[in-house]
C-alpha cells in the first residue's frame, strides 16, 4: 500500500510517499479501506518530531480515517466487511489501509460522504470528551472557544449550540469570525484587533465553559474574565505552556482549571468516548442538523502541501486527505 513516511523531522516537505506492507487486523481489530483521513494539529506536531506516537501505534501519521471495512480480526463482531465507517485511530492514518480496533469505529451518519465522515473522530471525541464530559456544559451557559475556525473550533460552536448553549468565539480575521457567526456562534472577537477579554468585560459576558488551545497569556485572560464556579479546559498550547498569571481568581471564584490530551487514552476510554458520540451527537448528523465544515481535500501523495496550509492558518474547518 502507499502511505505517508515522516522521513526526518522537519518541515512539511519530510511527508514523502512510501510503499508498506498491508497491515493485518489482530484481536479486535479490522481493516479498513481508507478513502479519507483528516489532518490534525498533532499531525504537525509528530511531523516536527514533537508528539511522538504512543507504543505500539505506527509511525505513520494520522489520527482519524473513514472508509469501508475490508478484513476482520479475530473476535471483531460489531461490524461486518463491507460496512462504511469512520475511527479515531493512534496513527497510520495517512495509508491507502489502516487498522482500527472495533470499538473505537462508529458508522459513517447517513447522508455523509467519506470525505465528510473523516472529518468528525478526532474534532467530535475532543470536544466532547473536554466540554462535555470534563467542563460539564450546559443549556443557556456561555460557552468561549478560542481558535473558533479551526476544526476543532468549528465543531465546538456546533455541538455547543446543538446542546442550548450560548457560544463566544475568538478567531483571526473579520473573515473567520464571519464564518464562526454563520455556523451558529452568538458573538466572535477578532483577537488580532481586539483584546478579548477586554471586550468580553465590556458587554458583561461571563463566560461558564471556556475551551482553549492556545494557552499562554490567554490563562490569564480567561481566569479575569470566567463566571463564578466556571470550567477552564486546555487542549492545547500553541502559545507555549509556561507563563505568569495571577491565580487569584482560581480560588475567588471557585474555579476548576483542567485538560487532557486524546491520543494516549486506552481503547476503552476511547470507546466510552464513541458510545456518547453515536448516541446522543450521532443522530443530529444523521439527519441534517450538524455536518463538519471541509475547506479543502488534498490527495494523499500531497500530505506536504496539506501540511502547509495548516500552518499557515488560513483554513476555516478541516483539511482532508483523499487515499481512494
Amino acid at each position: 500500500m502507499t502511505a505517508i513516511a515522516i522521513t526526518a523531522p522537519g518541515g512539511p516537505e519530510v511527508l514523502r510517499p512510501v510503499r508498506l506492507p498491508v497491515p493485518v487486523p489482530g484481536a479486535g481489530e479490522v481493516l479498513v479501506r481508507v478513502h479519507a483521513a483528516g489532518v490534525n494539529r498533532p499531525d504537525v506536531l509528530q511531523r516536527k518530531g514533537a508528539y511522538p506516537p504512543p507504543p505500539g501505534a505506527p509511525d505513520t501519521p494520522g489520527l482519524e480515517i473513514a472508509g469501508e471495512i475490508v478484513a476482520l480480526g479475530d473476535g471483531a463482531r460489531r461490524f461486518e466487511t463491507g460496512d462504511r465507517i469512520c475511527a479515531l485511530v493512534p496513527g497510520g492514518g495517512y495509508a491507502e489501509y489502516a487498522l482500527v480496533h472495533e470499538d473505537n469505529a462508529l458508522p459513517v451518519p447517513g447522508g455523509l460522504s467519506l470525505q465528510e465522515a473523516s472529518a468528525l473522530p478526532e474534532t467530535f471525541f475532543t470536544v466532547w470528551t473536554n466540554v462535555f464530559d470534563r467542563a460539564q456544559l450546559k443549556a443557556g451557559e456561555i460557552l468561549l472557544v478560542h481558535g473558533g475556525s479551526s476544526g476543532i473550533g468549528t465543531t465546538a460552536i456546533m455541538l455547543g449550540k446543538a446542546f442550548g448553549a450560548v457560544v463566544v468565539t475568538t478567531a483571526g480575521s473579520d473573515e473567520k469570525c464571519r464564518a464562526c457567526l454563520e455556523l451558529g456562534a452568538d458573538f466572535a472577537i477578532n483577537y488580532r484587533t481586539q483584546d478579548f477579554a477586554a471586550v468580553l468585560s465590556e458587554r458583561a459576558l461571563r463566560p461558564n465553559v471556556i475551551l482553549d488551545m492556545v494557552g499562554g497569556d490567554y490563562v490569564d485572560r480567561n481566569l479575569k474574565v470566567a463566571a463564578m464556579h466556571a470550567r477552564i479546559v486546555m487542549i492545547a498550547f500553541q502559545k507555549g505552556s509556561r507563563f505568569e498569571a495571577d491565580w487569584m481568581p482560581l480560588m475567588l471564584k471557585r474555579l476548576t482549571f483542567t485538560g487532557s490530551t486524546l491520543r494516549t487514552r486506552s481503547v476503552a476510554e476511547k470507546a466510552t468516548i464513541a458510545r456518547a458520540l453515536e448516541a446522543q451527537v450521532w443522530p443530529l448528523l444523521a439527519d441534517g442538523r450538524l455536518k463538519p465544515l471541509i475547506f479543502r481535500t488534498f490527495p494523499l501523495a500531497e500530505a506536504a502541501a496539506a501540511h502547509a496550509l495548516m500552518e499557515s492558518s488560513e483554513h476555516i474547518g478541516k483539511i482532508v486527505l483523499t487515499a481512494g
